[in-house]
């Protein structure tokens, strides 16, 4: 049996060939992806690609991840600050959307209009545990139904209200799905039916992009988001098959055009004494989206965040502010720019590096000093990911590198934010080859044969 899997990315269509028989990816190659006309072409160019290197490929299957469309555009409305965002970033994390803005309690005239300047593909609507509050998500989904934008409303609240809510919606023109509840008790998290409603959404829209509908025609698989697809791929290095044994704990960071994404395989437990956790429970495998961190089409927004002093300083090499702001500029206008010269390089691997620092600490735990009667503790916000041993570097800008491990340095754990609880001494690995996305796809077919091939690719 002969495998083509294909990851249609914001910048580039990346395809890998395998073939089962002998166990083996037998060949890789990217194209730039042409989702200005069709991405039909993107494909051809780089299905041509491989064929040079490798000769003719007669694949018998296809399997086909993308976030060529771009992830859905998403805001969450909900009722408590802190659970409501948690709670939509987890149900978003692996379906393709990306959470820009998150409302609490019921939403005023100002925050309406924001929404609608917003212009999101997708509100998901939350709030109240099952059997609580409903006054809330009632009066939102009132609000939502008056602004005049076509986005789909997936409503993931207080069970109670869902007849009422489902009446609201019948009498608007709005596309909505009623779902389970994202915290039907308190403290308790259920996100997966959010999640396969936002996958499902996802899906819809991404045959849509100019091309898709024709690729989805070539294969008898659903084409899934590309983050679910290096999910599944990170789950499964991470927790082996039921026949073999996976790595164990990691944090593997992929930096795309457009975002950068930060996958932790781990429990995240508190590695010091005297710590308490504090707020939701975290998942196992858990995904963030960093949708102004990414090497070209966000690039602008990775040179707005750096503190440029220390940036040229902490860079090593004699370049200036305006070299640097010059560079920008190219990839923002031609997304398709390759560094080249040394210069070029450089700056591309400083501003790659700072990329992974800001994501991996936003990703991160964040430990805090709290007073108790029995005198100081510590509180713990999120994941401890100071015990990691691997970092695993993902995407272009990472794998093409000259010096892949000065990028990865921006994960490691920092004196300058002393109670961010990133890891302390990890090993740097890479996945030269970009086959997280493709090793998910192939495990819904063969898992055995896609662990096999990640292990051997990855950790050697």
């Amino acid at each position: 049996m002969k495998y083509l899997t294909v990851d249609f990315g914001s910048t580039y269509t990346k395809l890998t060939a395998i073939d089962a028989a002998v166990g083996e990816v037998v060949g890789t190659a990217n194209a730039f992806t042409t989702i200005e006309t069709d991405v039909e072409i993107g494909f051809n160019n780089a299905l041509q690609n491989l064929e040079n290197k490798i000769g003719k490929f007669e694949y018998d299957e296809l399997l086909c991840c993308s976030s060529a469309a771009g992830g859905l555009k998403m805001v969450a409305l909900g009722l408590v600050p802190e659970l409501t965002a948690k709670a939509a970033k987890m149900a978003a994390a692996s379906a393709g959307a990306k959470v820009v803005r998150t409302y609490s309690y019921e939403i005023s005239k100002q925050e309406q209009d924001e929404i609608f300047e917003i212009n999101p593909d997708l509100v998901l609507l939350c709030g109240g545990t099952d059997g609580g509050n409903k006054e809330v998500i009632l009066s939102n989904a009132k609000h939502l139904c008056n602004i005049n934008r076509n986005f789909s409303i997936i409503v993931a609240g207080n069970k109670s209200a869902s007849y009422q809510l489902e009446n609201i919606f019948n009498d608007s023109d709005k596309d909505f799905v009623i779902t389970e509840n994202v915290m039907p008790h308190f403290n308790s998290l259920n996100t997966a039916p959010a999640k396969e409603a936002i996958k499902n959404l996802f899906i819809k829209k991404i045959v849509e992009a100019k091309g898709l509908a024709k690729i989805q025609e070539m294969t008898k698989f659903e084409i899934i988001p590309t983050p679910l697809a290096v999910l599944i791929g990170c789950e499964l290095l991470s927790k082996g098959t039921n026949k073999t044994a996976g790595i164990g704990e990691f944090l593997a960071i992929d930096i795309g055009g457009a975002t950068t994404d930060v996958y932790s395989m781990a429990k995240g437990s508190p590695t010091l004494d005297n710590v308490m956790e504090k707020g939701l429970p975290e998942p196992f495998s858990k995904r963030t989206v960093e949708g102004d961190l990414g090497m070209r089409y966000s690039l602008k927004h990775i040179y707005e965040q750096i503190d440029i002093e220390k940036f040229l300083t902490s860079s090593n090499f004699t370049v200036t502010e305006s070299e640097v702001a010059d560079w920008v500029e190219k990839c923002t206008v031609s997304p398709e720019i390759i560094a080249k010269t040394e210069k070029e390089i450089l700056i591309e691997e400083a501003l790659a590096k700072s990329a992974i620092e800001i994501a991996v600490e936003r990703h991160s735990g964040i430990m805090e000093k709290t007073y108790t009667p029995i005198g100081e503790v510590f509180s713990l916000t999120g994941k401890d990911l100071s015990e990691i041993p691997f970092v695993i570097g993902i995407g272009g800008a990472i794998i093409n590198s000259p010096n892949p491990e000065k990028i990865l340095e921006g994960a490691k754990y920092s004196a300058k934010n002393l109670y961010c609880m990133k890891p302390k001494s990890p090993k740097y690995l890479l996945d030269k080859k970009y086959i997280f996305a493709a090793m998910g796809l192939l495990s819904t077919v063969d898992s055995e044969l896609a662990l096999k091939t990640a292990k051997r690719l990855i950790t050697t």
